[in-house]
């Protein structure tokens, strides 16, 4: 017997030693294999289709089936696609070279393949092979005995014939291979002598996927203490992977167009139509819907994590200049989605915004990316409300809970239920918008709104027509305050509040633990405010406030451009970064600004010093790279705006001549518009009445974003 032993050992060959030795390493997949095991015995299963991404497993897997199979005493015919030319001809000379020597000699291939009657017949890497998919179907597998089973593995979806052709469907089982699961994970790293104290890294790299996971175990388990698993520093690693999801890309649009897919949270028509100008946006998506790592959701594209990670950081590794230009392109879209969309569809397009910050290391770990757009808020219901003062009395005592039920009297639609996937509530706030009486009133029971509105008086108060924004309550029902999906949800709900409330002055959140939520908020440009921090219940709560008037939403956002793609920040920059002073004029000092403006006008030096470059109306706008640019095209479209109707065209024409395009003097002015002196003088105030209008009204209220009432809507 142990002379049996031994002679099995010296006809091994290499190619089974080696196959041996992958065996062992193989972890996971149980439901796949016990689907194999079951197949075996089962004669309602002829076809087994399985299907995933370059580096996904399936040739392990199929290495694995055949080592079922031979235990179970079944004979295994093995066709890899990357040997075989994709032709009929090309595959019969395939079956030759696989099938045993004595069946073939005198016979066609197809007869002699029926004949010898494999117990498996196995194909890998059949994405090459799809052309000859129609004739494998009705001319190949025809002729295999009923009892052998055919195994095919390839990185697309099997055709449609497979799952719809009456009786072929009803014989074919799908099996798409996904990444592996953590504990899988850790169980090959184990093997593969990788220390525990460096899985975690390897998980956050690989996401599970398996040639993923290979890669970077050699790269641990080999290196030295200092090695780490960062994709960003391991280009080789990168570069193997992508090429394990995508070969060849057809042209420089559709590398575009992949390039847009990674970076995006998810991926429409209209992306591609709006960031690869000139391309065929149909034809782009269809193409990427076509790839194997590419995922199709019922909100768009996306690709599996890996994928993303890979094409993101191979772009930004070889040309990090285009890496910004797409930036900047879904940016744009994004930004530009918020603005336009209804009430019901900005805070879901704002998750989209949330998603780009993910390449900022120190505002990654504030969201959660996988869950973006999971999770959604709106009004909640009145038999919700019971549950609400429950949370709050166990979260933050009977003080709040009061403060809550009055609240729920006066203002029962700004309580905001956020909900996951299945509508069930996970959390809540109160989203109030208050102008100045109703902060006033809101004082007289409310020690927060009592402290905000002392904090807004000391600056000035609200002018007319201007508001706040006050979080007042953010609760996550089984985690309170602790950073959860519950308030990636709240940043959605708050932000796009912010970028389109043209009327909002101030906003404020209130959190129990501020020191927690300090680097979360400073990110965020929302600074702790000892003089708004109140009590409640005998608990002290901090404040985070933003100025909108001094950082108005196009400047944040901005600010937020710059830092979602800053690759070195920390707590103290942010802490320490100025805050430049701003200008909040009374309705006279305004318009006395306005009028040394328009004198002004033709010296940008002089224009530099104005008093409106340090107002909400400069600090807001486009239109240039310096204050007196922007002011300059402030002025420029404030005039234009009088050429709309014959009655303001003659003020035009006074402002024109004296300021924009000056006459030597006002006496020259009135000839070139052909009007008595007095006359001129009279549309030429006219007209400045009307630009200190205009301009006052865009310092009030922003530019003409369309406002968002806090409502929300459900995911797709």
């Amino acid at each position: 017997m142990a002379l049996e032993r031994q002679r099995d050992k010296a006809v091994l060959s290499l190619g089974e030693k080696i196959a041996q030795a992958g065996r062992r390493r193989f972890v996971g997949r149980e439901a796949e294999l016990r689907l194999f095991r079951e197949a075996l015995g089962d004669p309602d299963t002829a076809v087994i289709f399985v299907y995933g991404p370059g580096g996904i497993g399936k040739t392990s897997l199929l290495a694995q089936f055949e080592a079922i199979a031979r235990e179970e005493g079944l004979s295994c015919l093995k066709v890899d696609g990357r040997n075989v030319e994709p032709s009929p001809d090309g595959f019969l000379a395939a079956l030759r070279t696989a099938v045993p020597a004595p069946v073939f000699p005198q016979e066609r291939a197809l007869d002699a393949l029926a004949r010898y009657a494999p117990g498996v017949v196995m194909i890998d890497t059949y994405e090459v092979l799809e052309p000859l998919d129609g004739w494998l179907r009705s001319e190949v597998l025809p002729l295999l005995p009923a009892s052998t089973k055919v195994v095919i593995a390839g990185r697309n979806p099997p055709s449609r014939p497979w799952r719809s052709e009456p009786g072929l469907a009803d014989l074919t089982r799908l099996i798409r291979l996904r990444n592996l699961e953590p504990e899988e994970c850790r169980s090959y790293l184990r093997a593969r002598g990788v220390p525990e104290a460096r899985h975690a890294q390897a998980l956050a790299f690989t996401h599970g996927h398996p040639l993923a996971l290979c890669l970077t175990a050699d790269l641990l388990a080999l290196g030295g203490e200092g090695q780490t698993a960062r994709p960003e520093s391991s280009p080789d690693i990168v570069g193997e992977l992508l090429r394990g999801f995508i070969e060849r890309v057809p042209d420089g649009a559709h590398r575009e167009a992949l390039e847009v897919c990674a970076h995006a949270r998810v991926t429409t028509e209209a992306l591609l139509r709006a960031t690869v100008p000139g391309a065929d946006a149909f034809e782009l998506f269809q193409w990427l819907r076509g790839l194997s790592f590419i995922e199709a959701g019922p909100s768009g594209l996306y690709p599996h994590d890996l994928a993303r990670d890979v094409l993101d950081l191979d772009l930004r590794w070889r040309n990090r200049e285009r890496f910004r230009e797409v930036h900047g392109r879904v940016r744009a879209f994004v930004v530009d989605n918020i603005v336009q969309a209804s009430a019901g569809e900005q805070q879901y397009h704002f998750m989209d915004l949330l998603f780009l910050h993910r390449h900022n290391a120190f505002a990654r770990p504030f969201y959660d990316v996988k869950s973006l757009g999971r999770a959604y808020a709106e009004p909640a219901s009145p038999d919700e409300h019971p549950r609400v003062l429950e949370a709050l009395r166990r979260f933050e005592g009977e003080g709040s809970a009061e403060i809550a039920r009055q609240w729920l009297q006066r203002a029962p639609q700004s309580f905001l239920a956020i909900r996951n996937q299945d509508a069930r509530m996970i959390g809540f706030t109160l989203c109030l918008v208050l102008d100045e009486p109703a902060l006033l009133d809101a004082s007289s029971f409310d020690p927060a709104l009592a402290a905000a509105s002392r904090f807004v008086q000391a600056r000035g108060g609200l002018r007319p027509g201007e508001q706040v924004i006050y979080g007042r309550f953010a609760v996550d029902l089984e985690r309170y305050q602790e950073l959860s999906p519950v308030f990636d949800v709240l940043a959605a709900v708050y932000g796009s509040r912010w970028l389109t409330d043209r009327r909002l002055a101030w906003s404020f959140i209130a959190m129990q633990d501020p020191d927690y939520w300090r680097a979360y908020f400073l990110y965020i440009n929302h600074r702790l405010e000892e003089a708004a921090d109140f009590v409640a219940g005998g608990r002290h709560f901090g404040v985070f406030a933003h100025d909108w008037r001094a950082e108005p939403a196009l400047a944040w956002l901005d600010k937020m451009a710059e830092r979602e793609l800053a690759e070195d920040m920390s707590l103290e920059a942010l802490r320490d970064a100025p805050l430049e002073p701003l200008v909040v004029p009374s309705e006279s000092e305004f318009a006395a600004a306005v009028r040394q403006a328009l004198r002004d006008f033709r010296r940008p030096d002089r224009l530099a010093a104005s008093k409106l470059l340090r107002c909400r109306l400069v600090l807001g706008s486009a239109g240039g790279s310096t204050g007196a640019e922007r002011l300059q095209s402030l002025i420029l479209e404030a005039a234009k705006s009088l050429r709309g109707s014959p009655r303001d065209r003659k003020a035009f024409e006074a402002v024109l001549h004296t300021y924009l395009e000056p006459a030597p003097t006002q006496e020259a002015a009135a000839e070139r518009v052909d009007m008595p002196f007095s006359t001129y003088r009279r549309y030429l105030a006219a007209g400045v009445e009307r630009i200190t209008a205009w301009l006052w009204e865009r310092e009030l209220h922003g530019s003409a974003a369309p406002e968002a009432p806090p409502g929300a809507r459900r995911p797709n």
